[in-house]
């Protein structure tokens, strides 16, 4: 297989289409007498994919170009609303099929795993912050890495040092990172083998936290706080830090997490699953292709529309 959208979008389609009709519990409800869908899950978590790795932070846009181009791959491409409606339903498809992309990779079984949370914006105004749906999740919260304050959400990432999302929670802006990771490693699909190794920044503390990973088998190396004994894995630290900050990077500068434009809790919550899906299925095909390093998105985020036909 060659690295480019064309094939990384018929290696999806293959997979998804094969995992989706031996799973068909995975999919969104549907009456059993009526008129079925004219384009396939496998087909609309394809395009979803697409949309992503190049950067059409509109539907509409996105829409509107792929009819011109990709008509003759997806013939009954979906209306702006019917293709929202759509993908807001297959919120627990796009989860399950990015663990099933992330496990068949075998880069998931690796000993070091990176955990950091990234802010999620979802308004400016005053008036968004108290009208909007997402009143009540979405909360103000501060960025220390930016030093400013945000309206949003919080992502929380457990990853590989390649990237590869291995857990994940979407949170309001305040919400306890220790709490949240706990939660994660304890809805992992397969369960956390004793010895892994987890690096994170210095507000994973505490000790009922740390013993609660250290009863699962994993050992925690994050920065000494102020006024605490030396911890070890210092020199680890400060090469995979940056590791989990381009990790974000990815996810913001390339696949434009914060230009998510969801306006309901179903509506991000799918956006932000889908670029996570996106960089998941991009090491996939990095790794079955050959690629290095494989969170490159560089032979996917560019080429045009035309040229996938």
């Amino acid at each position: 297989m060659a690295p480019d959208l064309d094939t990384l979008a018929t290696a999806l389609y293959a997979c998804a289409d094969d995992f989706l009709k031996a799973n068909p519990h995975l999919l969104p409800w549907r009456p059993a007498i009526g008129f079925g869908p004219r384009i396939s899950d496998a087909e609309l978590v394809t395009i979803a994919v697409l949309q992503a790795l190049l950067g059409f932070t509109s539907e509409r846009r996105w829409l509107r170009q792929s009819h011109n181009d990709l008509r003759r791959w997806f013939p009954d491409l979906p209306q702006q609303p019917g293709y929202n409606k759509r993908l807001r339903k297959l919120g627990g498809t796009l989860q399950a099929l990015n663990e099933h992309l992330a496990h068949t990779t075998g880069l998931w079984s690796d000993e070091l795993w990176l955990a950091d949370s990234t802010p999620v914006e979802c308004g400016r105004s005053h008036t968004t912050a108290h009208r909007s749906e997402l009143a009540g999740w979405a909360e103000y919260g501060y960025c220390a890495s930016h030093s400013r304050w945000f309206w949003g959400l919080r992502l929380h990432l457990l990853c590989t040092p390649t990237g590869l999302p291995v857990g994940y929670a979407l949170t309001g802006a305040k919400a306890d990172e220790r709490e949240t990771l706990l939660g994660i490693l304890e809805n992992l699909p397969t369960p956390v083998e004793p010895g892994q190794i987890i690096i994170a920044d210095k507000n994973y503390y505490g000790k009922a936290f740390e013993q609660d990973l250290s009863e699962a088998g994993i050992t925690l190396v994050r920065p000494t706080r102020q006024g605490e004994k030396p911890r070890p894995g210092k020199s680890l630290l400060k090469p995979l830090r940056q590791v989990i900050e381009s990790i974000n990077d990815t996810l913001k500068g390339q696949l434009d997490l914060e230009a998510h434009g969801g306006r309901t809790i179903a509506g991000v919550t799918v956006r932000v699953l889908q670029r996570i899906l996106a960089l998941t299925v991009a090491i996939w095909h990095n790794l079955n292709t050959g690629s290095h390093p494989l969170r490159s998105l560089t032979a996917y985020d560019h080429e045009p529309l035309e040229s996938i036909i």
